[in-house]
């Protein structure tokens, strides 16, 4: 199985995004990495860490789109980036998945210019795992398409649930659509419209209506579906308000315990790690034609092993072959959006 590693992407690129490669194929056989990087880069790098080329492979480009770029700008001012070379090996069937850490409206840019979708699919979407009181959730989309139209609403929610099925072992997994209330007819034209869509697809008895946004960590729904530009904030939302309790509980109760301090430490510290974004790795990007993870820009060696490590998962599930048959088991039109009266 072969991975291209956008080597150039992220906050720290390169260091910790080759020591996670070399880390990856130490402790997984059947992977091989290809380092989509500049070469001059990173031989340096390799040496230091004294890694050897077994299924290590080096892709060399030239540029780096950088965090601060205008995605669409970059990618047509610096046609050598490491995205779009990473995105070339999978079109052209290269390899099995790309994983990055750069810059993701790069990456999903990038992906869309190739329209490599699945059969179907009208846009792709980011799915994340979310902690809840009942195991993760999926919600997605977390940054994709800020401006979805409520067919591309539908469609991740099919695609959610064979995520939540296939890899979160779901047996039968219920969808949320986030609105502002649970009733229907809550909310703007966006979220009426796809509630009816949903309430007349053959997905209708695993839809559970509206949810809100204190239902996701409740594990009210296996599915939360919702656009881009909201699934990001509720994404770096919840991360914050955990870093956030967690220092307050450093502060606030550890501090003033005066036996037992240590071990509260410790239990806190594998609760932060527990849900940390390092042990997932990154988020798939639902409904290409290949497997794409997003990663953290912020991701360590440890981040990147795991997301090539669940880069392998969804491809040895054959996440992408259910979502074909799913969608296209769909009758003509019922993924097209309801014309609602005036």
């Amino acid at each position: 199985m072969r991975v291209a590693l956008d080597a150039m992407g992220g906050d720290h690129a390169p260091g910790p995004i080759v020591a996670g490669a070399v880390k990856a194929v130490a402790a997984q056989p059947d992977i091989a990495v290809a380092l989509v990087v500049d070469e001059s880069r990173i031989s340096s790098e390799l040496a230091r860490l004294g890694a050897g080329r077994e299924r290590l492979e080096i892709v060399h480009c030239s540029q780096t789109i950088d965090m601060g770029d205008s995605p669409v700008e970059a990618l047509r001012h610096k046609p050598d980036n490491s995205i779009s070379r990473s995105w070339q090996l999978l079109a052209e069937k290269k390899v099995d998945a790309i994983v990055s850490a750069g810059s993701t409206g790069a990456m999903v840019a990038a992906g869309l210019r190739t329209r490599k979708f699945l059969p179907h699919v009208r846009r792709p979407g980011i799915a994340a795992a979310m902690p809840t009181a009942k195991g993760p959730c999926v919600i997605l989309d977390v940054g994709a398409n800020i401006s979805p139209k409520p067919q591309h609403l539908f469609q991740y929610g099919v695609m959610g649930s064979i995520f939540a099925r296939k890899i979160l072992k779901r047996e039968n997994p219920t969808i949320g659509l986030m609105n502002v209330g649970e009733e229907q007819g809550k909310g703007h034209d966006l979220a009426q419209e796809t509630f009816e869509l949903f309430q007349n697809s053959p997905w209708k008895d695993s839809f559970k209506g509206n949810v809100e946004g204190r239902d996701i960590h409740r594990g009210v729904v296996d599915v939360v579906v919702t656009d881009g530009f909201t699934g990001n904030v509720i994404l770096k939302l919840s991360e914050g308000v955990l870093e956030f309790v967690v220092s307050l509980i450093k502060q606030d109760v550890i501090s003033v315990l005066s036996t037992e301090r240590d071990r509260a430490a410790g239990a806190l510290k594998s609760l932060l790690s527990k849900y940390h974004y390092s042990n997932f790795g990154g988020a798939p990007l639902l409904g290409i034609d290949g497997i794409c993870l997003i990663c953290h820009g912020s991701s360590d060696d440890r981040a990147i092993a795991s997301a090539l490590r669940t880069a392998a998962q969804y491809v040895d599930a054959r996440l992408n072959e259910m979502i074909v048959a799913e969608l296209d088991s769909l009758p003509a039109g019922s993924e097209e959006a309801p014309v609602r009266s005036t």
